[in-house]
């Protein structure tokens, strides 16, 4: 993680002062995220811009992503780079009902009482949801081919020649 960026931080005194971090931090660091990537090479830079909306007085953290993540592609299987380049507003919220006041464009953030946050849970939380559930490399080939029965399927009984003569009965 970048020296400027605490590793634990006051998010209602960030806000108070207007705080902006920015940093960067290897793949290889963010550990929920190895199960969703081919490896962990490479590296993604971040910035936190914390702040209170003027005219609705929401206090928020402004989440910039920068990096590329490498996935297998679920039709090649093939390594390949998926960009990720994302702002996310997230608005600060002390309780669940406080969610409910939040603009649209607002993604509540649950902070604890003690106003502790961790940007490196914010960066790594973003990062897990933009892996897609299939991953597909863009440009590959769909498979879009007729698999014919082969001899040996075709004459295997159906199990349910079974049932069939049960039927008839």
């Amino acid at each position: 993680m970048s020296a400027n960026v605490p590793e634990l931080l006051d998010a209602w005194r960030m806000v108070a002062a207007r705080r902006r971090f920015d940093g960067q931090v290897p793949l290889s660091a963010l550990g929920r995220l190895q199960g969703l990537v081919a490896d962990a090479e490479g590296e993604c830079r971040y910035a936190l811009e914390f702040g209170r909306d003027e005219v609705l007085r929401v206090a928020y953290v402004e989440l910039t992503i920068e990096t590329a993540l490498p996935l297998t592609c679920q039709r090649s299987m093939q390594r390949f780079l998926l960009p990720v380049n994302m702002v996310q507003r997230l608005g600060l919220v002390g309780d669940e009902d406080q969610e409910e006041a939040l603009p649209p464009d607002y993604e509540a953030l649950l902070v604890p009482e003690d106003g502790s946050l961790r940007p490196l849970d914010l960066v790594e939380d973003e990062l897990v949801m933009a892996v897609p559930v299939v991953p597909v490399a863009p440009g590959s080939e769909a498979v879009e081919r007729d698999f014919s029965a082969t001899p040996e399927e075709l004459g295997k009984a159906s199990p349910f020649a079974a049932l069939a003569a049960l039927k008839k009965q």
